[in-house]
């Protein structure tokens, strides 16, 4: 299992210049059936990152650029009456797809953002007293642009904590900026992504994921990170015990990744900050970089100052 992870890896690194451990921890969150929140400035490839992802397992994939007129219909979909047989029908909205890109997710209003949280916890929606499954591996990616605060809602603490990872998305290596223009463009080479995997077998590394093993001494360094969130100085609120059992889970797959069937503190230290930083409340950030850099700081105080289990 470990070498399917490895050649999906491969396959987004020939299309996404960005670092190995990135499109790890990208390949991560999807196999801990979780979802992912990815900060960056404009034009350096999250974009490429989601469609990469979705060709890469034969998935179907779908964008949709949120905007503050969005509603929630405009993503899940509403029933339309069929007046040739005066009944009602559910028109199926983007989001009914494998991999759904939420472009400047923070530009939608409340009530839009809020529509999603069902999707991304219980893999299925609720419209007009129905209630639809969404297609299955369900993967959301949302972007939110860190320099553009005109016209945005800050996502609020039940939103941010569906997102099992949140990365960081930089500007590429020196190296990588020049393949980059040497190629000219990324997006041509997308198309002529062949899939590694299938969503069948994405399944199933999900399903192994759920089977691999963490040790009790492991729960408990976890339990006493979370605790040092909680009362650090600098935090206002700390990581929720959902947070925690995420953590668990994108460590599993990390292990799994690896070849493991059981869990060993690098991978735990490994998923630390994109599995905890973004579900802090600090005390002294100003705006959106800011905070993502403090969260950050917190998380990798804490796991410094904890022991970890020998």
């Amino acid at each position: 299992m470990s070498e399917k992870c490895a050649q999906f890896v491969a396959n987004l690194r020939r299309t996404v210049y960005a670092s190995d451990g990135l499109l790890e921890t990208a390949v991560a969150c999807l196999l801990a059936r979780g979802h992912l929140l990815i900060e960056g400035f404009p034009g350096i490839g999250k974009t490429v990152l989601a469609r990469s992802l979705a060709r890469s397992i034969g998935a179907e994939f779908r964008r949709m650029q949120f905007t503050n007129d969005l509603m929630p219909a405009d993503v899940l979909g509403t029933s339309v009456y069929d007046r040739n047989a005066s009944t009602f029908s559910f028109k199926q909205g983007p989001i009914f797809a494998n991999v759904f890109l939420a472009d400047e997710i923070n530009r939608a209003n409340p009530k839009t953002q809020s529509a999603l949280l069902e999707a991304m916890q219980e893999c299925r929606i609720s419209v007009d007293a129905g209630t639809f499954e969404l297609p299955r591996p369900f993967f959301v990616l949302a972007t939110e642009n860190p320099i553009e605060f005109e016209g945005t809602y800050p996502l609020p603490e039940a939103q941010i904590d569906r997102f099992l990872v949140r990365l960081r998305m930089d500007y590429p290596g020196s190296e990588e900026e020049k393949k980059l223009y040497a190629h000219g463009s990324t997006e041509p080479h997308i198309d002529t992504l062949e899939p590694v995997l299938t969503c069948e077998e994405v399944l199933e590394l999900q399903d192994a994921v759920e089977k691999v093993t963490i040790e009790d001494s492991l729960v408990d360094y976890v339990h006493r990170v979370v605790r040092r969130t909680r009362e650090h100085p600098d935090v206002e609120l700390g990581v929720s015990p959902r947070g925690a059992l995420l953590w668990i889970c994108a460590a599993k797959a990390f292990a799994l990744m690896a070849g493991n069937t059981y869990v060993v503190p690098d991978d735990l230290k490994r998923s630390a900050v994109p599995a905890l930083a973004h579900r802090l409340t600090v005390l002294a950030a100003r705006d959106t970089a800011d905070i993502s850099a403090a969260q950050d700081q917190v998380v990798r105080k804490v796991i410094e100052s904890v022991e970890v289990p020998r």
